[in-house]
């Protein structure tokens, strides 16, 4: 099944808030999202605030989360233990059908 947008940035955040500042590729992995997917989110997580670009020695480039994103992160778990989302592929294999 496919991720939303936003499961998409939720995933990101949460790989950059657990394991630290990181290239591209291990997001890339950890996170299961393909390179070019990932280049248009982290683009988009960069403009909110939310992961900032960290030059190291020799041209390396890796991303971090920012306070603003933890705090970002944070409301969106309890939200979503205040209000638990309900898979529709499982709640309709579940159900039995209706014999007439």
């Amino acid at each position: 099944m496919r991720r939303s947008k936003l499961e998409t940035y939720v995933a990101i955040l949460s790989v950059l808030s657990q394991k630290g500042p990181l290239k591209l590729t291990h997001i890339m992995y950890k996170a299961n999202v393909n390179c070019s997917v990932l280049s248009e989110q982290l683009e988009f997580l960069i403009k909110q605030n939310l992961v900032q670009e960290m030059k190291l020695k020799k041209s390396r480039v890796v991303y971090a989360i920012t306070p603003r994103g933890i705090t970002v992160l944070k409301y969106f778990r309890e939200l979503t233990q205040a209000l638990p989302i309900i898979d529709e592929a499982k709640s309709q294999t579940n159900r039995t059908p209706l014999l007439y």
